[in-house]
């Protein structure tokens, strides 16, 4: 009995030491998330004064699930079918390049988005929507990372038509889905870290 009330003692004293360990964690996963977000905030209000010159239909943003995400219309980047960035798409990249180059604790991911009208005529590189979502992408990140942006933490992908925001019905529906996503999120290495830590 004497031997079984000692092990018994020695087992909650190991659930209380590993508890400890638990809230320990919590408590730190919770100081990273609330720095976290707080840095979200400052930095969608940063971008968002960066682009105020520029009209909500050409670009909106909005933080969501503590990401920034920026988005861009067609008509303020590119004319019908083109991958060459416009004037006024080259001034809204730079500003937005200003305003998030310092932060180095970020990942951006530029997404390109068609409507579903194929491609009209022969292009060179230009097989479908996907290929021209891809490059106006691309276009797109060197003119952020010639800005400043680091390469490190930027990528360029293209979801073609398949992630329209409304239906391809009428023209402003195709029109709408035919847009840039800049998605800027913060870099989760120090949560994964913590989760990971062997105590």
């Amino acid at each position: 009995m004497k031997e079984n009330l000692e092990k018994t003692r020695e087992l909650n004293d190991q659930l209380n030491t590993d508890l400890e360990i638990r809230e320990k964690k919590v408590k730190e996963l919770e100081d990273v998330l609330e720095r976290e977000a707080t840095k979200a905030k400052n930095l969608n209000d940063k971008i968002t004064n960066a682009l105020l010159n520029f009209k909500a239909s050409d670009l909106t943003v909005e933080m969501k699930n503590g990401k920034v995400y920026v988005s861009l219309a067609e008509k303020l980047l590119f004319k019908s079918g083109s991958t060459v960035v416009d004037p006024s798409g080259q001034k809204a990249l730079q500003q937005l390049a200003e305003a998030v180059k310092t932060h180095t604790d970020i990942e951006i991911i530029v997404e390109g988005h068609t409507d579903n009208v194929p491609i009209s005529g022969k292009q060179k590189y230009l097989t479908d929507n996907w290929d021209l979502s891809v490059l106006r992408a691309t276009s797109i990140v060197r003119i952020l990372t010639t800005a400043g942006v680091s390469e490190n933490q930027i990528i360029a992908s293209g979801k073609g038509e398949f992630s329209p925001i409304t239906d391809n019905v009428t023209e402003d529906d195709k029109q709408k889905n035919r847009r840039t996503e800049i998605i800027i999120s913060p870099n989760l290495d120090e949560i994964f870290n913590i989760i990971n830590k062997q105590e």
